[in-house]
Order: C-alpha cells, then sequence, then structure tokens
C-alpha cells in the first residue's frame, strides 16, 4: 500500500464509523471503485483499532462511572438494586444490546465474508435501510437520554445490531434507527449507539486478530500506525461535531447520501 491509500482509507474508516453511511462498505467500495488492490485483513483492523480508541477516549468519563457501578453491582450481587445505579444499569444494558450481533456474527462470519460484499447488496442495503433511517428521524419525538433506557429497549436495539452484519445497513445506522422508533431522542440514540460499537468493534477486531495470528504474512507496522492514529483522530472530531448536527438538523442529509450512494452502485454494477 502507498501512502495514499493509507491516508485515503484511514479518512475515510474515521468518517464513517460512527455516521450513519457503514464504513465497512466505504471500506469495501474503495478499492472496488479505484484501481488500488484490497488493502486486506491486516489494514481493516487496525483503522478499526483507531476508531475504537476514538470511541473510548471521547467517552472515558462515562465509562469510568458505568465500569465503576458495574462492578459494584456485581460485588452486591443485587441486579434488582443496581437497576437503581443509573451507571450499572447503562453498562447491563450496553452488555445485554451486544451478544445478539456477537453470537449471530460469530455463526455466521464465513456466510457474510463470502457473500454480502457484493456492491449490489451494499447498494441495496444503502436505499433500504436509509429509508427506514429517515422514516424513524422523521417521526422522532422523543426525549429519552440512554440513562432511560429499560431492558426491553436494550433487547430490541440488539437484535437490530445483527442487521449491521449486512455491508451497507451500517451499525450506527440502524441502532440509532430503532432507538429512535423506541422514542429516544436523537442525541441519546446517538451516545447509546457509539456506547454500543465498544465492546462490538473490540470483539470483532480480536476475532480478526486471532485468524491474522495464525495467518504468516508480512506486517507494515509503519502504514498500520499511521493507519490507526489518523483514522482515530478523525473518529473523535466526527463524534464531536456528529452529536451536535443531529440536534439541530437531525438525520436526512444522511438519507439523501445513502440513498444517492446506493442508486449510484446499482447503476454501476447491475
Amino acid at each position: 500500500m502507498d501512502w495514499l491509500q493509507i491516508v485515503v482509507l484511514a479518512v475515510v474508516q474515521g468518517l464513517t464509523e460512527f455516521i450513519p453511511v457503514s464504513s465497512s462498505a466505504h471500506l469495501i467500495l474503495v478499492p472496488t471503485l479505484t484501481d488500488w488492490t484490497d488493502q486486506g485483513l491486516t489494514f481493516d483492523v487496525a483503522v478499526h483499532l483507531g476508531s475504537l480508541l476514538a470511541v473510548v477516549l471521547y467517552f472515558r468519563h462515562d465509562l469510568r462511572r458505568m465500569a465503576v457501578s458495574w462492578i459494584r453491582s456485581l460485588r452486591r450481587g443485587n441486579l434488582r438494586q443496581a437497576g437503581a445505579d443509573p451507571d450499572a444499569r447503562l453498562a447491563w444494558w450496553v452488555i445485554l444490546s451486544t451478544l445478539p450481533v456477537c453470537v449471530v456474527g460469530f455463526a455466521l462470519h464465513d456466510v457474510v465474508e463470502g457473500y454480502a460484499r457484493s456492491p449490489l447488496v451494499i447498494g441495496a442495503a444503502m436505499i433500504g435501510f436509509g429509508l427506514v433511517l429517515s422514516f424513524a428521524d422523521w417521526r422522532a419525538s422523543g426525549k429519552r437520554s440512554e440513562y432511560q433506557l429499560h431492558l426491553r429497549d436494550a433487547i430490541l436495539i440488539g437484535l437490530a445490531q445483527v442487521l449491521a452484519l449486512i455491508p451497507g445497513t451500517s451499525r450506527s445506522g440502524i441502532t440509532m434507527t430503532a432507538a429512535l422508533l423506541l422514542g429516544m431522542s436523537r442525541e441519546g440514540a446517538a451516545r447509546f449507539s457509539f456506547l454500543m460499537s465498544i465492546p462490538v468493534i473490540a470483539l470483532a477486531s480480536s476475532l480478526e486478530v486471532f485468524g491474522l495470528i495464525r495467518a504468516v504474512q508480512e506486517v507494515e507496522w509503519l502504514g498500520l500506525v499511521a493507519g490507526v492514529v489518523l483514522s482515530g483522530a478523525i473518529a473523535y472530531i466526527c463524534i464531536y461535531y456528529f452529536i451536535a448536527f443531529i440536534q439541530r438538523i437531525g438525520m436526512q442529509p444522511f438519507v439523501v447520501y445513502r440513498i444517492a450512494l446506493g442508486f449510484l452502485l446499482l447503476w454501476i454494477f447491475w
């Protein structure tokens, strides 16, 4: 990989991981629409690690409180009592909402990697789930924050996240769609979606790393480190401005982008 490709892919990952346009789809499309060779799994893992570091850094204070309260709830051994602590409850909801995609993703990993990476699948998912996001955002009138979720909400959002295994769906997009339909505010939906991304990205990256360890291949460490740093910096900035942006304008600009890109892909590859 040359440095232009490294920079472009890192910027693409940083910009698209936390907005509802599907980062995995964009990482697939960059080599598909250019004459670049596929960047490979190693680099994809590296730039996702950058996004993970960005969201952990952004929510570091929230995560510290959640971790302390969650550990305290385990020591007490009383989940009902733990439910009275907002930070412990939110930590439990993040964990529970992660389980469905972990189970299904592990079971169907090879199927998704082998059959769902087609530009036509990405195009259709961009359009279809973009329209659903548009409807959810259009009717959004909820006021609840991430601290006001119930167990049922966490489970339903977690089940919706399973659909993100289809490239083009967008993990952040489908979880925010479900959260909006369940009566959360735009900011609350975004914040819970971002918190959900931490265990998902960490577990998915760990799974891919184990695969890389078993494969014997040369690693370009300088390019990987550059990808981590650049994607992480862009992702951090993106999280900050995205939350402020959707409070004022909503999701419709992202819907327009998704539908336009989806139709473009269908037109090119049909």
